[in-house]
């Protein structure tokens, strides 16, 4: 076979994804993201991301391609007993390996199956097959191992089964620890992701344009559904060392950007709200229309909302939001349903009706239809009461990304709105 190391880039790492699921979109791709991430974290430099489908042939050429540019290609998925597990046979024949089977992986596999009263048959065999010369990497949950192989000098292929859990626990127990002693990192990164609300991309971009151009760290941002992040990374001998560069960036993001970041890494505006009620020790309800128990849904994803989140209020129909919320009927029928005035009443009403010390409503047009040229489709009314008074006011969204982009601006601005609110002296 013919050498193919003159194109590879030193110290660098692809990822590999099989399976047709995925290309389909069937699957979302969350293996690549958390491997990248392992990457980043060990301090391997990582370059490229492909997704092929369960074909032999095009996996073999993706190998091949790897094989010429980078020193590891890690590949998730298409390890198993079925037809479309092809990935371990590929790999051997891009190279022109023969496989060989291993004892003491298929005693492996018997044991775990019969251990868990599954029948043991003739197709799981074929797990037990590696190219000759290859390591095998363990399956601790699954059946199906992977494998860790050098089939040319300077480049190295780890395999592993596509199921995530299996994934990352095959990672953590082996891939990680052989992978800190390859000597592949070049240092370590550390990263930040800072979240704003309330600013536009190219609004934030512009007040850290500076900062966009710096090469270590640097800051990169992304958007989202009304949210925008900017990620700081770092490269340093230690991660120590990456926090100390870390640490005055940030600062100075926070600076120029104001109220408008509100959190980092895992915060979430239901998350940072949350979090200043129960520092306050207030509580909060919610009273929605539009969004139809969005706001109410994020809160209660947040672990141990319950201590703070009393509950809130679905209120479509008018009859609704007169009975449960006591919007009074003149209210209604002088302004409508989507108004200042019905906001104010709905979140003034469910903090009564719950003895919450805080009350947040939306009343709104989500579409696609029902909207007139006084009140559009994207026109919706947002109101935050508590003990210092309810402030109401409308926002409108665009309609062209539709129903669901209406509903989730909704209740991340609902929540915004009253987050600014707790800042204040």
């Amino acid at each position: 076979m013919v050498a193919r190391t003159r194109g590879r880039e030193p110290m660098s790492a692809e990822i590999l994804c099989i399976g047709t699921e995925l290309l389909l979109g069937n699957i979302t791709n969350g293996n690549a993201r958390w491997i990248a991430e392992q990457l980043a974290a060990l301090g391997i430099a990582h370059h490229r991301q492909q997704v092929v489908g369960d074909n032999r042939e095009r996996v073999i050429a993706a190998v091949r391609e790897a094989a010429g540019r980078c020193r590891l290609l890690i590949t998730t998925g298409g390890l198993g007993p079925t037809p479309d597990d092809l990935t371990t046979e590929a790999i051997a024949a891009a190279f022109d390996t023969p496989l060989r089977e291993r004892p003491e992986v298929w005693a492996d596999i018997q044991a775990k199956l019969t251990s868990r009263g599954r029948p043991v048959t003739p197709s799981l065999r074929r797990q037990a097959l590696l190219p000759e010369g290859a390591a095998v990497l363990p399956n601790g949950t699954g059946s199906a191992p992977g494998m860790i192989w050098s089939p040319e000098p300077g480049f190295t292929i780890l395999t592993f089964p596509g199921v995530p859990s299996e994934m990352q626990a095959m990672w953590t127990a082996t891939a990680a620890p052989w992978l800190r002693d390859a000597g592949l990192a070049e240092g370590v990164f550390a990263s930040r992701m800072l979240r704003f609300w309330g600013v536009s991309e190219s609004s934030l971009a512009e007040r850290v344009a500076d900062l966009l151009e710096q090469g270590n760290p640097t800051v990169a941002p992304y958007a989202g559904a009304g949210e925008v992040k900017l990620r700081l990374t770092a490269r340093a001998a230690t991660p120590e060392d990456a926090q100390v560069l870390l640490t005055p960036l940030e600062a100075e993001i926070r600076h120029r950007a104001g109220d408008h970041c509100f959190g980092a890494d895992g915060d979430s505006l239901a998350s940072v709200v949350l979090a200043e009620l129960r520092r306050r020790g207030q509580s909060l309800a919610v009273a929605e229309s539009c969004t139809g128990g969005g706001i109410g849904a994020a809160l209660a994803a947040v672990p141990g909302a319950s201590d703070v989140f009393l509950g809130g209020v679905i209120a479509y129909a008018n009859a609704l939001k007169q009975a449960l919320l006591a919007v009074p009927a003149d209210l209604l029928a002088t302004h409508g349903a989507v108004s200042d005035p019905v906001a104010e009443a709905m979140a003034q009403g469910v903090r009564r009706c719950t003895g919450a010390d805080w009350g947040v409503a939306v009343t709104g047009i989500a579409g696609p239809a029902g909207g007139s040229a006084d009140k559009p489709v994207g026109l919706v009314h947002i109101a935050v009461a508590g003990p210092d008074g309810c402030v109401a006011g409308p926002v409108r969204f665009g309609s062209s990304r539709g129903r669901q982009w209406i509903q989730s601006l909704t209740a991340g601005e609902a929540l915004d709105r009253l987050r600014r609110r707790l800042l204040e002296p």
